[in-house]
C-alpha cells in the first residue's frame, strides 16, 4: 500500500544516471558484450562507452554535489565516488530531496542511454536493455520509497503490440506512466497502427510523456552524443552547445503537440493525457493563439473537422513541465494553472540542488496558495493518481 502523504513540491522531471553495476545485475547475461562500458574519459573522470572505438559519453553535466557552481560545469572529470549518490541509489536520493525541500520527484532515464539500446539492430538485445532499466528502476530504485520516488517506464521502439505489452508490464510493477521516444508504429509521424496502443494507454491510464521530441528508426541512426557538439559556421562549439541547450524542445514540441491535435487523436481518445517534458512553458500561449486562428481559417479547404478548438485540447489533454519560467508563471492563466508542472531537473547541471525553494520563491512570488500548490505539486498528483 502506497503511503498516505501532504505533497507540496514535486518535481514533474527529474533524472537518474545508471549505477555501474545496473547492466551486470539486470541484463540477461548473453547481451552482457553489446552493454555499454564504464571507461575513463579524457580527465580520468567516469563515462559510458556505448559502442567500440565510438568517443566516451561522461558524467559531467547530468550530474551534480554539494559545492558546485556555474564556474565549475563542465563534461569531463566527474566520477561515482564523488558525485551525489542519489542520482543512482534510490535511498540516497530521498536524502538529496529531503535536503532540497522536494517532497517527490517524476523520475525519466538517460535518453542517450536508451538509445544505445533502440537504435540497435537486434530486436532481442532491443527489448532486454529497456525492460533491464525497467526492471531496475521498478524493483529497485524506486523501492526505497515509492511515494517519492515515481517511476516512468520507457518504451522499445519494437511496434504497437510490443510497445502494449511493456506498458501493461510496467503498470503492473507500480510504474505511473511511460516515455515515448518514437511514435508507437515506429513511424516518422502518427498514424492509425497506432491507435492499438493510445486505446490501451487511455484503458490503464498511463500518461505519455515526450522528452522533447520523438525519432523513428530511420531517422535515428545518428551515433549516440558525447553532449559536446560540434561548431558550425561562426559558432563555438560552446556557442552550439549553449543554443541546443536554450532551444530545445521548442523545434520539436509545438509540432508534435499540434500534430496530435490536429490529427483527431483526442476525438477518438478523449482520456489521454500527454506530458511535454522539459520544453518550457512560456511559449503556450501564442503558439495556442496561432493554432486556434490557423485552424479556424483553414479548416474547410484542409478538411480538418475537430469537435473543439485546437486549444480546447490543449487544456484537456497536455500538460508542460518546466525549470526556470518567470514568464511562464507570470503569465500562468494564459497557458493554463492545470496545465502546468513544475520541475527541477534534478540531478542534471541546470538544476539548482540544495538551493531549489530560493529560485522556486522567487519565481512563485505573489502568486496565490492555491495556483502555486497545483502547478508545484497538485496537478502531478492528479496526473499520476498518487496517494495524498
Amino acid at each position: 500500500m502506497e503511503t498516505q502523504r501532504r505533497y507540496e513540491y514535486i518535481s514533474a522531471d527529474s533524472h537518474i544516471v545508471e549505477p555501474p553495476d545496473l547492466w551486470e545485475k539486470w541484463l540477461p547475461r548473453e547481451f552482457l558484450p553489446k552493454a555499454p562500458k564504464l571507461v575513463k574519459d579524457s580527465e580520468g573522470g567516469d563515462a559510458w562507452q556505448y559502442r567500440p572505438g565510438t568517443p566516451p559519453v561522461p558524467l559531467g553535466l547530468v550530474t551534480t554535489y554539494p559545492g558546485r557552481t556555474y564556474d565549475q560545469f563542465k563534461w569531463t572529470g566527474a566520477r561515482y565516488d564523488k558525485v551525489n549518490k542519489g542520482a543512482f541509489i534510490g535511498s540516497e536520493r530521498v536524502k538529496e530531496q529531503i535536503i532540497d525541500g522536494v517532497d517527490a520527484e517524476v523520475l525519466y532515464p538517460s535518453q542517450r542511454t536508451m538509445r544505445h539500446f533502440m537504435l540497435d539492430d537486434d530486436p532481442e538485445f532491443h527489448k532486454a536493455g529497456i525492460q533491464a532499466y525497467n526492471n531496475w528502476m521498478a524493483k529497485e530504485f524506486m523501492a526505497a520509497d515509492p511515494s517519492r520516488l515515481i517511476g516512468l517506464a520507457q518504451m522499445p521502439n519494437l511496434g504497437v503490440e510490443a510497445m502494449i505489452d511493456e506498458m501493461r508490464r510496467a503498470k503492473a510493477m507500480g510504474m505511473k506512466g511511460v516515455i515515448l521516444s518514437s511514435w508507437p508504429s515506429g513511424a516518422p509521424t502518427l498514424t492509425v497502427d497506432d491507435n492499438a496502443f493510445w486505446a490501451e494507454a487511455e484503458k490503464l491510464e498511463m500518461p505519455v510523456s515526450i522528452h522533447l521530441g520523438v525519432a523513428s528508426k530511420q531517422s535515428g541512426k545518428a551515433p549516440v552524443s558525447t553532449g559536446m557538439m560540434e561548431g558550425q559556421g561562426l559558432l563555438s562549439t560552446g556557442a552550439k552547445t549553449i543554443v541546443g541547450y536554450a532551444c530545445a524542445g521548442l523545434d520539436t514540441m509545438p509540432n508534435i503537440i499540434a500534430e496530435t491535435i490536429l490529427s483527431g487523436l483526442f476525438d477518438r481518445f478523449p482520456g489521454l493525457k500527454f506530458i511535454s517534458v522539459e520544453a518550457g512553458a512560456g511559449w503556450v500561449p501564442f503558439f495556442l493563439e496561432q493554432l486556434d486562428d490557423r485552424y479556424f481559417r483553414n479548416r474547410a479547404w484542409a478538411k480538418v473537422e475537430l469537435q473543439m478548438l485546437p486549444s480546447e485540447y490543449f487544456r484537456r489533454n497536455w500538460l508542460v513541465t518546466f525549470v526556470q519560467d518567470f514568464y511562464g508563471v507570470r503569465n500562468r492563466h494564459a497557458v493554463g494553472v492545470k496545465n502546468m508542472m513544475w520541475s527541477t531537473d534534478y540531478p542534471h547541471h541546470i538544476c539548482d540542488w540544495p538551493y531549489t525553494r530560493k529560485l522556486l520563491n522567487e519565481m512563485f512570488s505573489g502568486v496565490p496558495e492555491e495556483e502555486r500548490h497545483a502547478i508545484c505539486a497538485g496537478n502531478a498528483v492528479e496526473l499520476y493518481k498518487l496517494a495524498h
